[in-house]
Formats: C-alpha cells, sequence, structure tokens
C-alpha cells in the first residue's frame, strides 16, 4: 500500500542531483510544504554531505529549491475550485512572454511549475491571476515530493539558459497606473523595512492569523515590498491558514491599497 510520501531514497538522490546542477536544496516535512529545518530556503545547500544527513534521519522528507540564481526562477501557475492561473499563462505565450525554459513540473493541485534560468528578480505575487513568480528570497516543492498524496511530475526538461521576465508580465497582466503622491505627513509613518514581519506572521496563535495576515499584507503594500508579500502569504500558510483564505485576504488588502479612504482605514 502506498503512504503517499517518496519511495526511501528517491527523494535523497533527487536532491542530490539538483544540488549538482547547482541548485541549493533544504527538506520539507513530508507530504507539506513547510520547511523541515529552522530557518527554511536560507539553510538550502549544495553540500552533498549536509544533504545526506537530512534525508538519511528522514527519508520520507519532501525535497524544495531555493529560487533565484544560483537556483532556477520559476512561474508557479495555481489551479483551484476557486481559480486558475492557465488563462493567464496563455495570455503570456500570445505575447510572447514565456521563454521555452528549463522544465515543466505539474503540481499536486494538477497547476504548473514552469522553470527557467535563475536571476536576482524579486519574487512576487498577482492573486488575481493566480499566479505566483519564485526567484530570491523564494523557494518551491520539487519532484518527487508529495502533498496530500499527490506527486509533482516533470512533464519535461532540457538544457535552456532562457530567462523569465516577471516585470514584463506583471505589466502586462496588472498594469499600474503613475502612483499617486501622498502628503508627506501620511508617508512618514509608513513603514519600509517590512521584511521581519513573515516571522511575526508564522508566529501568530490560531483565532488571530486572518486579521493579522491582513494587518501584515496592507503594511507590505505600504511599502511597496512584493517579495515581503510573499513570503507573508507563504508564512501565513506554514501558520495554519488555507490557501485560498491566504489568497482572499492577500487580494483583500490590494483592491484595498487602490482606494485611499479604504488604505486608511486598513491601517
Amino acid at each position: 500500500m502506498s503512504t503517499g510520501q517518496p519511495a526511501e531514497g528517491a527523494a535523497l538522490r533527487a536532491a542530490l542531483a539538483y544540488a549538482r546542477a547547482g541548485w541549493p536544496v533544504f527538506p520539507c516535512l513530508p507530504g507539506q510544504k513547510a520547511p523541515a529545518t529552522r530557518h527554511g530556503f536560507q539553510d538550502a545547500t549544495t553540500d552533498p554531505e549536509r544533504i545526506r544527513s537530512w534525508w538519511r534521519a528522514a527519508p520520507g522528507r519532501n525535497v524544495a529549491i531555493a529560487t533565484g540564481t544560483p537556483g532556477p526562477d520559476v512561474l508557479d501557475v495555481d489551479r483551484h475550485k476557486d481559480g486558475s492561473g492557465y488563462a493567464a499563462l496563455r495570455r503570456l505565450h500570445r505575447e510572447g512572454l514565456v521563454p521555452d525554459g528549463i522544465a515543466l513540473v505539474r503540481t499536486p493541485s494538477a497547476g504548473l511549475h514552469a522553470y527557467f534560468t535563475g536571476s536576482g528578480q524579486r519574487s512576487g505575487h498577482l492573486a488575481a491571476h493566480h499566479l505566483d513568480f519564485r526567484s530570491h528570497g523564494g523557494y518551491v516543492v520539487a519532484p518527487p515530493s508529495t502533498v496530500g498524496g499527490r506527486p509533482y511530475v516533470v512533464v519535461r526538461h532540457h538544457a535552456s539558459d532562457a530567462t523569465f521576465d516577471w516585470n514584463a508580465a506583471r505589466q502586462l497582466l496588472n498594469p499600474q497606473p503613475k502612483p499617486r503622491e501622498r502628503p508627506a505627513a501620511r508617508r512618514a509613518g509608513r513603514p519600509h523595512d517590512v521584511t521581519h514581519l513573515a516571522a511575526w506572521m508564522a508566529s501568530r496563535p490560531e483565532g488571530t492569523r486572518n486579521e493579522s495576515l491582513f494587518w501584515a499584507a496592507n503594511r507590505a503594500i505600504d511599502a511597496g515590498d512584493t517579495a515581503a508579500l510573499d513570503a507573508i502569504a507563504r508564512a501565513a500558510q506554514s501558520a495554519g491558514l488555507d490557501e485560498r483564505e491566504v489568497t482572499r485576504t492577500i487580494q483583500n488588502a490590494q483592491q484595498r491599497a487602490d482606494h485611499p479612504a479604504e488604505r486608511e482605514a486598513a491601517g
């Protein structure tokens, strides 16, 4: 009978193969996307001895790859009951913004991970289009990992040095008007460094998480830090919020950001 976990040794072999390609890896909890190490993607390594020690201690752990150079960039196309990113992906294809990358991986939810040569771009999130971009400061769970008993499966792969331009994709799908200048008195009270909010979000107790996510998302939007917003979303999931609930809450924060009166109320 299947245990819903990668076969013993398969995860270790995959982790070592990714490391040989120059992609730093780290373990996630069995059957989950949550890191199994204290610092998550910051613990990622290509050191084979450290990798062996992780998976020999717990062979059933999932494999995760730290994204952004030297790792890959990954376009994450989500597919859920409340929406799919495939329509946005087709539009990007029509506009010539999706080059032939390194690999395509089918995710457990029947979504897609498109791998490209890594860059120093910042990770991003387009909730309304069900797309995520994993680059600097992010990670993805990779084959042969499983979530909910379903595996990540390589659909195709080949050598490629193509990169993905997230800014161009974001501008096409979600064009932004020139931001309105706010009075200095309003700007002065806004935080600029919001990188600490992901760790804060991950520590929030049950019963406060949704409200905390909404507050933290507004702070990241105010600061214009999309990488921090992405990290906050992942932290909210690791704290126990459902992925759809996280997406809906962040969408609400983004909608309020487009309406100054509501934005002040959220602050």
